[in-house]
């Protein structure tokens, strides 16, 4: 009888604890940056292709995350800077075609917060970074009958360590990204 429960409760916290794949919504999530311009003001943009995919437990916990990017994609609202951004001043997106993330570790710091710990490949620099993680909600999806998550990444980084655009008095050394994303459980 002891061994048939010690069996129950190990399966029953392999079940809790099992990973699945989740992938982002496109339509539903954004990759977004900004950087200060001029000293006085900030500058947003987002990059429109992207390739987010996670496992993670169906609380979104214990997440590992693997993420593209197309640098050509980059959209500030301005067609003559988006081409600047793409030029080899900054990305050199013909030369470095995406930007990466992996993570390498997750820690559960409250109830729906998390630090993701891991590294960015950007511009042919790999550096490690630390973005700060929110589960904003989970719900089961009424069309597909399964998960989705809500989630938000933020975090800084210096373009400089990664070797986009020079030192210059124009721009910010840190850019901020926040990440919004609408994850789908597979």
């Amino acid at each position: 009888m002891k061994k048939t429960l010690f069996a129950i409760a190990v399966l029953t916290g392999l079940m809790v604890s099992a990973q699945s794949t989740w992938k982002a919504d496109g339509a539903h999530s954004k990759v977004g940056f900004a950087i200060t311009h001029l000293m006085i003001s900030e500058v947003e943009g987002h990059f429109g292709e992207f390739d987010i995919t996670a496992t993670a437990t169906d609380a979104f916990e214990a997440a590992e995350f693997s993420v593209e990017i197309k640098s050509t994609s980059v959209d500030t609202d301005n067609e003559r800077r988006d081409n600047h951004l793409k030029s080899p001043d900054f990305f050199d997106a013909e030369k470095f075609p995406s930007i990466s993330f992996k993570s390498t570790g997750y820690e559960k710091t409250g109830d729906k917060t998390f630090k993701l710990t891991g590294d960015l490949t950007m511009h042919g620099v790999t550096k490690p970074v630390t973005l700060e993680g929110k589960v904003n909600g989970i719900i089961t999806d009424q069309r597909s009958n399964k998960l989705k998550a809500g989630l938000k990444l933020t975090g800084t980084v210096n373009r400089l360590e990664f070797g986009v655009g020079g030192d210059t008095p124009t721009l910010g050394d840190e850019v901020e990204m926040t990440i919004n994303l609408e994850m789908a459980q597979q």
